[in-house]
């Protein structure tokens, strides 16, 4: 984050001086003693632009505008710049045009892909001064209509990335055309219909497996960890303190999980509780604030850098999900579970700084998990241990409890993680993580979240005291969650394994059902592009100077 701020500064600071020269040069032009000065006499200000172009579009970013393809969201384009001027759709990509930007903004499933600039400074760019820096382009194109004749030169300048220059046709009247704007590409794949197409393929073993999310044994592989991902084909790992004693064995532990699922279809969720302050499982890192501290502050640009810090922790160790931010309200004083996990007891600050905590999580290409829905901040008892019950009715959880996490869906939360909490007002039946009224009734149908429905760990007392694990992860199943949390023991993961596929089979479950679960989780995989990429080592000193830095030490 600090890094793309510093090459930010850069760009604004060499955008005035580029202002600045180019109004020096109109002065002169427009002078009475000097006008047959020219305006190339000095082209080495051309060739600066045209590199710092090069240089910019090699991190993802056009020089002038503060956004990355492949990793802004449109809603972080939303924030900064507001409501476009115009939006045109081609097919599923939106294109929407800032005039007062002098810029465009391409998106595909809300990831920006496209960013196009045509400010004058680019403008006063000539074929020339692109040619002389970087030679011949990579590719030639042309575009051509009623209006236009135009020719495009694409350069590679990554793997990832394209810069393209799109300037007029040279004519032998102008043989050296200026630019009409640039354009900073990536590719993202529309994957719908591929993952509709994917899942008639999948046999119901390889669905059921994408629904569990497990809990393994040990600091290193073990013979039924390797048979959860081979054979059962589960969906996603979780990690737990016990399982990460030091950094280099932490990314030999991640690096075994990845290279056990290479055989599989889909690349595999790595998550973690890494929240902050006490619930904090990465070693050998300088820990991060609570939740409570940062509450007190009421500092949104910290929560922002905060989840910022999170996101960078995880792409380091090799995960790709966070268990993290906590959205519950801490209303409750004898609440012996979330305490300063929470932001506070204002729901409007929870809101807000959870929803920042999110984003920087997001904007790290992290998936985060907001928690604990419907709200677990008025309890007065520890759902690890025991089944909490809250006597509240619907409105009175929409007038506290629901704010934050209808706002952060609002805003683009990914996954939301549901709390076993039982709510006799509502469902005086099941706990919220099996509820249908509750996840499927309010969560999906009122609140209008389409994304991933996780359940928490289903091996808490909570569950486990009340249930046995198959039957509670058959219920949470048709209470409407995609994926069933199994934290801990073998034989508890391979009973709901096996008790869910008995259920399709007997028909309690429907397979339409699974596979709009399966669709939705292997869409986020797509989302995110989740790989089997290792990591080689992790720079904890970088990391922990960077927290310092953040943290103002």
């Amino acid at each position: 984050m600090i890094k793309k701020v510093g090459i930010i500064l850069l760009v604004f600071i060499i955008m005035i001086a580029v202002k600045m020269y180019l109004g020096n040069k109109q002065e002169i032009k427009e002078g009475n003693h000097q006008e047959e000065v020219p305006i190339r006499e000095m082209p080495l200000e051309n060739e600066n632009l045209v590199s710092l172009v090069f240089d910019a579009a090699e991190k993802g970013q056009a020089w002038d505008i503060p956004f990355f393809v492949g990793e802004s969201d449109i809603q972080e384009v939303h924030e900064l710049w507001g409501t476009p001027e115009k939006m045109n759709e081609l097919s599923s990509k939106i294109y929407e045009d800032y005039f007062s930007k002098d810029a465009t903004i391409g998106h595909l499933t809300n990831l920006v892909f496209d960013i196009r600039s045509s400010s004058p400074e680019i403008q006063q760019i000539e074929l020339e001064d692109i040619k002389k820096l970087k030679g011949q382009a990579d590719e030639v194109r042309s575009y051509q209509d009623a209006k236009t004749n135009q020719i495009i030169l694409v350069y590679n300048v990554t793997s990832t990335y394209q810069l393209k220059w799109v300037l007029p046709k040279p004519t032998e009247s102008i043989p050296n055309p200026k630019v009409d704007h640039i354009s900073i590409f990536t590719e993202v794949k529309e994957e719908v219909s591929t993952d509709i197409a994917v899942i008639k393929e999948m046999s119901l073993e390889e669905k059921v497996g994408q629904m569990i999310f497990a809990g393994i044994d040990g600091t290193s592989l073990s013979k039924e960890s390797r048979l959860l991902i081979s054979n059962d084909k589960v969906g996603g790992i979780i990690l737990f303190k016990d399982n990460l004693k030091d950094v280099n064995q932490s990314i030999s532990l991640l690096n075994e999980l990845k290279g056990e699922n290479e055989k599989n279809k889909f690349p595999i969720f790595l998550g973690v509780d890494q929240e902050g302050g006490r619930v904090s499982r990465l070693p050998e890192l300088i820990q991060l604030p609570t939740n409570q501290e940062i509450g007190r502050l009421n500092d949104s640009s910290l929560s922002y850098n905060i989840g910022n810090l999170l996101g960078k922790e995880l792409n380091a160790f090799g995960f790709n999900l966070d268990f993290a931010p906590v959205l519950d309200i801490n209303s409750n004083p004898k609440n012996p579970v979330i305490g300063d996990r929470s932001f506070g007891n204002n729901a409007r600050i929870v809101s807000t700084l959870g929803i920042q905590t999110m984003k920087g999580i997001q904007h790290q290409r992290v998936i985060p998990v907001v928690k604990h829905f419907p709200g677990h901040g008025d309890t007065a008892v520890d759902s690890h241990k025991e089944l909490p019950i809250i006597q509240k009715s619907l409105e009175e959880l929409q007038a506290l409890e629901l704010i934050p996490f209808n706002d952060a869906i609002k805003n683009g939360a990914d996954v939301v993680m549901v709390g076993h909490i039982l709510m006799p007002k509502i469902d005086p039946t099941y706990p919220s993580s099996m509820s249908y009224v509750l996840i499927t009734n309010i969560l999906r149908e009122k609140l209008k979240f389409e994304g991933v429905v996780i359940t928490d760990d289903m091996t808490m007392g909570a569950i486990l005291d009340n249930y046995k694990i198959g039957e509670a992860a058959v219920e949470a199943v048709k209470a409407g969650n995609d994926i069933v949390l199994i934290a801990h023991d073998y034989v508890n993961i391979k009973e709901a394994i096996d008790s869910i596929l008995l259920a399709v089979n007997e028909g309690q479950i429907s397979e339409e059902r699974i596979n709009a679960s399966v669709e939705r989780i292997l869409l986020l995989k797509e989302k995110y592009k989740l790989s089997n990429e290792r990591v080689d080592r992790v720079n904890i000193e970088e990391l922990n100077q960077t927290i310092e830095q953040i943290l103002g030490r």
